[in-house]
């Protein structure tokens, strides 16, 4: 099983950098206490870093900034489906508390909320074949996502994640599909953090140790990390090391 990111995604954004946390043998039904409470420490420090973001500070914070701009280049409205990051951070600086969901899934919320990088993760044992982040086609079939009730089709062009059967991200980093999502069972898992200048690969790496090392102490089992781009664009996740 391979993870890879297509050529039509690196012609339109070559400086991309899509960091890798392969996580085998975790027990992802413990640890919840701890997890939960690195997910509030990171919303309390986000929340004063953008107190009352709703507004146009937020939305011109450059690490934010970006995938707004990246959106609309491969014609997404950053408005109506905002970012990972974007839609984290606004929850959080108007006041809410983002709800426990399992501690693979608090974790890489919290890592992205105090790095300010999108993050995601799916649950291996449901991906079928490779994972691609390429520019979606003209006939993508329906996917189901998380909260929603209906099974819609990618647009052709927007970013996706991909495996054999059928969008497993949509719009990059926006939502996540319902088949792969992490759960209490899962117990191999990619998690993912994503950068675009001025996020440097410095600090994509140091996010992506921190989430390998909250992994492993957390829910035990192994956490390897690597980084993609435009000359290492794919992995063997079952080489990660």
């Amino acid at each position: 099983m391979r993870l890879r990111i297509a050529p039509d995604v690196l012609a339109l954004f070559p400086e991309a950098l899509i960091g890798v946390v392969r996580v085998r043998g975790c027990d992802n039904a413990r640890g919840g206490a701890e997890s939960a409470a690195l997910l509030r420490q990171a919303e309390a420090a986000a929340r004063a870093l953008f107190a009352g973001g709703a507004g146009a500070a937020l939305a011109e914070e450059p690490r934010i900034a970006c995938w707004r701009e990246a959106y609309r280049r491969f014609g997404a409205s950053p408005k109506k489906s905002p970012s990972s990051i974007e839609n984290l951070m606004r929850r959080v600086a108007r006041g809410d508390a983002l709800p426990p969901i399992n501690p693979l899934v608090d974790l890489y919320n919290a890592v992205s909320l105090a790095r300010v990088l999108p993050a995601g993760g799916e649950d291996l044992a449901q991906v079928r074949g490779d994972v691609v982040l390429c520019r979606a086609g003209d006939a993508e079939p329906p996917v189901k996502l998380l909260g929603e009730a209906e099974a819609r089709p990618p647009h052709p062009g927007e970013v996706i994640y991909r495996d054999d059967l059928s969008a497993i991200c949509r719009r990059w980093n926006w939502k996540e599909a319902d088949r792969t999502k992490l759960t209490a069972a899962t117990r191999d898992a990619v998690l993912v953090i994503e950068a675009l200048p001025p996020t440097s690969r410095a600090e994509l790496e140091q996010a992506l140790a921190d989430l390998a090392l909250r992994v492993t102490r957390c829910c035990g089992g192994e956490a390897r990390a690597t980084v993609l781009d435009a000359a290492t664009p794919e992995v063997d996740l079952q080489a990660v090391s």
